[in-house]
């Protein structure tokens, strides 16, 4: 997620680094690629923790771009909304404890923004501070996208939480060129005014970091944000997909930021304007070999969206 969607896991790239990332994918010198790639990566990272510096010249040299498979043609409306369709939004499948609950389900990224640069690249309120609209995400050495990883995650959870009798909100579903932005995913889910959100990314930090980590919502008072009242039904939440996560898929805790699996930012807009409990999940570092073998795995994927579906129903029917 060096760029988590629209938010993250790191703060996001600098309009200048976006376009040495873009230059990357029409290199066609290899060894011209492994620069531009490592100056991008120098860059995205100049913000970051000192446990998270920048990629070896090894790992810059491998690193692929996110998938770029465009949903449709570009639309003419403002980034704002990302020119998408209305939210898709899933019927119970069956009956279960999530009977008349709503779950927002926020898969990272949308494989088609690399090829809307200029429109991602705007910068949208987020309370605190201003952010770009969305950001490409990251992808494994071998290419395989965190954009394609979170919707596949994401289906797959959804599935689990109608089958428990909720009705699940997905903020896109591979059905726009691009976005949507930070603020229209946080929007998302206020207005279908869910009992729970859960944004699903993988990380793109230095190859030698590993392991999953929970993002949770700090206190900002400031423009349009307010978290104020779901910093705390948000920690609840966070500590059961922390644990339901580690429990499904044996992932480690994260040891390259946060403690014990957990962050607290305040510097997301997916979570500043959030007005409903949120938190994101990094469900692992894909430039690590040993987390994008797991990521790559069907099978593992499953497990993954177990953990998340079982902490939503562990947070929900436990009366929050």
């Amino acid at each position: 997620m060096t760029g988590t969607t629209n938010d993250p896991q790191y703060p996001e790239r600098p309009r200048r680094a976006r376009r040495l990332g873009i230059a990357v994918l029409v290199c066609t010198v290899p060894a011209l690629c492994a620069g531009g790639w490592f100056g991008w990566q120098a860059l995205a990272d100049g913000s970051r923790p000192a446990a998270a510096s920048a990629a070896t010249p090894a790992d810059t040299a491998a690193a692929p771009a996110p998938d770029p498979s465009p949903s449709g043609p570009a639309p003419a409306s403002s980034a704002a909304t990302a020119g998408g369709p209305a939210p898709s939004a899933s019927a119970p499948t069956g009956s279960g404890p999530l009977n008349g609950r709503t779950v927002l389900l926020d898969p990272g990224h949308n494989p088609g923004n690399v090829k809307h640069t200029g429109e991602i690249n705007k910068q949208v309120d987020i309370g605190n501070a201003r952010k770009e609209c969305d950001t490409t995400g990251t992808a494994t050495n071998a290419g395989y996208s965190e954009a394609a990883y979170t919707l596949d995650v994401v289906h797959r959870a959804r599935e689990i939480l109608r089958q428990r009798g909720a009705n699940v909100v997905l903020t896109q579903d591979g059905d726009r060129p691009f976005g949507p932005c930070i603020d229209e995913r946080a929007r998302i889910g206020n207005q279908a005014k869910a009992d729970a959100a859960v944004s699903v990314h993988a990380d793109g930090a230095p190859s030698g970091a590993h392991g999953f980590h929970v993002i949770m919502p700090g206190k900002v008072t400031a423009g349009a944000a307010d978290t104020s009242a779901i910093v705390d039904p948000s920690h609840r939440l966070g500590l059961e997909l922390r644990d339901a996560f580690k429990q499904a898929t044996g992932q480690p805790y994260a040891d390259y930021i946060g403690k014990d699996g957990l962050d607290t930012r305040t510097d997301l807009g997916g979570l500043n304007l959030s007005r409903v409990p949120k938190v994101f999940i990094e469900c692992g570092n894909m430039r690590n070999a040993a987390d994008a073998q797991h990521m790559t795995d069907p099978q593992w994927r499953q497990k993954a969206a177990e953990g998340i579906a079982e902490a939503v129903t562990a947070f929900l029917a436990g009366g929050s």
